[in-house]
């Protein structure tokens, strides 16, 4: 069974930084795209950034310049280097690939 399991979530100030990371597990085949989506309360889900096998990347226009995606192929996992978050980047992030989804972890930003 595929899993995927995020990890690096938490409290934060406007301003500072985390690193999310996401490890999939279950499956040897190497996922064409994986991306980061997050949901904030009474929103909707939305992408955040994603990356294909090749490293190709795409962002969201509210996170480009702040946000970086990076993966391990090899590992089918992916990381979202997050800097100067702002509260506005509040939400549960998910990992995906394919239809395969992560639990979401949580991410606040307070002052």
């Amino acid at each position: 069974q595929v899993q995927l399991v995020e990890s690096g979530g938490g409290v934060v100030q406007p301003g500072d930084s985390l690193r999310l990371s996401c490890e999939s597990s279950g499956t040897i085949y190497r996922f064409f795209r994986m991306a980061w989506y997050r949901q904030a309360p009474g929103k909707q889900r939305e992408l955040v950034a994603s990356i294909s096998s090749g490293r190709d990347t795409t962002y969201a226009d509210s996170v480009k310049g702040r946000f970086t995606i990076s993966r391990d192929i090899r590992k089918n996992a992916i990381w979202l280097q997050m800097d100067s978050l702002i509260p506005e980047d509040t939400a549960v992030y998910y990992c995906q690939a394919q239809d395969y989804w992560g639990q979401g972890i949580q991410v606040t930003v307070s002052a």
